[in-house]
């Protein structure tokens, strides 16, 4: 008879647990708002996997704060990770890309000494298309006194974070996350409803094999950023042409990135000369990722998460992934060394 020998499952819950025993002063806060945030995931997935089958395609007729359409499921999950996120007791307050002002903790629960900011679908235009979308959040430590949130909390520097990561809704629902102890990923078994750990640790390649760019807007791109452009692709010089694979979902270029080796830009321009993204709820996030798992982020001049943030919805432009491509960015847009 042949023997099976039993295959170790590691579901998210225990992950985190075995994590927390590592820290004997952890309170186990964090990983509380770790467990919610999974529990908020599985229900946006579920949302997701419905997404043609019931009413919730398409735009809301309503914009956001940055005057973008909203659509309905970025409705629908921004209100599903505020409820499950606001009556934990670990939280003292949350931002989210598609609220103006700090979403405070309702009065009768209780606030705890993190903050939460989290854009709640990333890419979600694409869904009509069925193109894979995301959820990206941030978690930082409250520096204030008060008891709530205030705009002080919100507005630090990524390299405060205590935790960040991503959850992508593709052919398989997958989170991963970082608390500064490596990069961990988990796939969503519909089976039984759990995260299951499916790529412990996480190292991005040195070098990359994809560049993921927005070629439509390189006639309003500076100098720099076209030679920029030119060697990535092996025009100019002696590097390897780099693969274009872009998306238009942050999440998902940068999710292929991370595990095959790449590079993901979106610079500023002379249309957008801020930059697109937003610092708090998509840059620094996956920079704290990107960095753990042993790559690098810029915004062209400085470290992403050495920038201190003077806005709520501030913009970057962003340089994230391999770290040999960023550091070629660094050096050719004039930057600091990543």
């Amino acid at each position: 008879m042949v023997q099976h020998t039993p295959t170790s499952v590691v579901t998210i819950d225990r992950f985190i647990i075995e994590q927390e025993r590592l820290h004997p002063e952890a309170t186990g806060e964090l990983s509380g708002i770790l467990y919610d945030l999974a529990l908020a995931a599985k229900m946006i997935a579920s949302k997701v996997r419905m997404a043609g089958l019931v009413d919730i395609l398409g735009s809301n007729e309503s914009q956001n704060v940055q005057g973008e359409v909203q659509q309905k499921l970025d409705v629908l999950a921004n209100e599903i990770i505020i409820k499950a996120m606001d009556h934990g007791g670990r939280l003292c307050g949350m931002a989210s890309e598609e609220e103006p002002d700090i979403i405070h903790i309702p009065d009768g629960f209780r606030c705890g000494k993190y903050i939460l900011t989290f854009d709640p679908l990333d890419g979600s235009s694409n869904i009509d298309v069925n193109v894979p979308v995301g959820t990206i959040f941030s978690v930082l430590r409250k520096i204030t006194r008060g008891t709530r949130a205030e705009m002080e909390d919100l507005l630090q520097p990524g390299r405060r974070q205590a935790a960040a990561g991503y959850v992508i809704y593709g052919s398989s629902t997958m989170l991963v996350y970082t608390t500064g102890q490596g990069v961990h990923g988990f796939t969503l078994d519909p089976s039984i409803g759990e995260f299951l750990l499916s790529h412990p640790n996480i190292h991005i390649p040195g070098n990359g094999r994809y560049l993921s760019v927005n070629d439509s807007y390189e006639q309003v791109w500076d100098e720099h950023v076209r030679g920029l452009m030119r060697r990535y692709r092996g025009l100019d010089g002696d590097r390897k042409a780099l693969s274009v694979r872009y998306v238009g979902s942050l999440v998902a270029d940068f999710h292929r990135n991370l595990l095959g080796g790449g590079v993901f830009c979106y610079p500023s321009n002379v249309r957008s000369p801020r930059g697109k993204l937003r610092l708090l709820y998509e840059a620094n996030p996956l920079a704290f990722v990107v960095e753990q798992a042993g790559g690098a982020a810029t915004d062209g001049v400085s470290r992403v998460m050495d920038i201190h943030p003077t806005e709520l919805h501030q913009r970057t432009p962003l340089f994230i992934g391999s770290k040999a491509e960023v550091e070629l960015a660094a050096e050719m847009l004039g930057g600091v060394t990543v």
